[in-house]
């Protein structure tokens, strides 16, 4: 014998009546704050996917983060957080990620695990190259010159995960370097 679906919604509304009126009130409540946190080291820390700039709590248990969360006392997301802030715990545990830098050689195949030091001096000398075989002291413009003082080699871009500090810092070294290409990711 089959259902109607009108029979099937007084029955599911009797039903649902019947549990109230005979069922004991049940308050829902979060995990209590202090017991969710015991024994976990805890620091707030800004979001660096993009420059809303929302703010997280890190928790952390003996050096690995073990929970993060919007901050709900953060005046920008009030706790809330995107879908990126969310994931932001799989990038920090994540067996993929790497945690030693990789160099590939010029026209090799393999990467090669190197150390910070080697890398660091490697990336300083290249720039130094590049900025002593582009650097323009004097340029000619209309007949007369002026010094210029650019490096056409080199450009530089800044991200919107900087906070205003990190930005002057990167504007001021590009224009110690000579850059004359700066831009920043909000403005592309």
């Amino acid at each position: 014998m089959g259902i109607s679906r009108r029979n099937f919604l007084k029955g599911g509304g009797l039903a649902a009546g019947a549990v109230a009126v005979t069922g004991k009130p049940v308050r829902a409540e979060v995990q209590s704050e202090a017991i969710r946190t015991k024994g976990l080291q805890t620091s707030t820390t800004i979001c660096p996917y993009c420059a809303v700039g929302c703010g997280m709590i890190v928790h952390t248990k003996n050096g690995k983060v073990v929970n993060i969360e919007g901050d709900p006392e953060h005046p920008i997301n009030q706790g809330a957080l995107c879908s990126k802030g969310s994931a932001l715990f799989q990038v920090a545990n994540n067996e993929r990620r790497l945690t030693k830098v990789q160099y590939r050689a010029p026209k090799s195949d393999k990467w090669e695990e190197v150390t910070w030091d080697w890398a660091m001096e490697r990336i300083a000398r290249n720039m130094k190259e590049t900025r002593d075989r582009n650097f323009v002291k004097q340029e000619k413009i209309n007949g007369e010159m002026y010094t210029v003082n650019r490096n056409d080699g080199m450009a530089m871009i800044g991200a919107a995960a900087l906070d205003n500090e990190e930005c002057y810092l990167v504007g001021k070294f590009a224009r110690a370097m000579g850059v004359g290409y700066l831009e920043h990711q909000a403005r592309i």
